[in-house]
């Protein structure tokens, strides 16, 4: 193999490899800050618009029922099934679901939002 070739392929696993701990970087990043975001919630109690669209999403997902089914989703919010990693109780259905909305939408008033828009959440 020739110098040039070596020379290349050295280059492709650097820039690989940096593109690997750049990644790993964002998502530690973007976990930390819905962990934080969660923890907020919980510290500063949800303000009345944050309980009030939390509880219109649960109303429309399940009719506020911790055991409603609807294909692979499941409980008061029809979360994925996957995502409850096998504990259905409710609190970790709670749990679970603040932290799907505010990693995904950064708040209840914002997920309600984009449920009103696409009938889903």
């Amino acid at each position: 193999m020739s110098k040039q070739v070596k020379s290349t392929l050295v280059k492709i696993f650097a820039a690989l490899a940096l593109a690997f701990a750049c990644v790993a970087v964002a998502q530690t990043f973007a976990n930390d800050s819905t962990s934080q975001n969660v923890q907020a919630a919980k510290k500063n109690k949800m303000s009345k618009k944050e309980k009030a669209a939390k509880r219109w999403i649960a109303m429309r997902e399940s009719g506020g029922s911790y055991t409603a089914r609807n294909g692979s989703c499941y409980g008061k919010y029809q979360l994925s099934i996957g995502y409850l990693h096998g504990d259905l109780s409710p609190k970790n259905q709670e749990r679970t679901a603040d932290r799907y909305v505010y990693g995904r939408y950064g708040s209840w008033v914002n997920a309600k939002r984009f449920w009103l828009t696409h009938n889903w959440y």
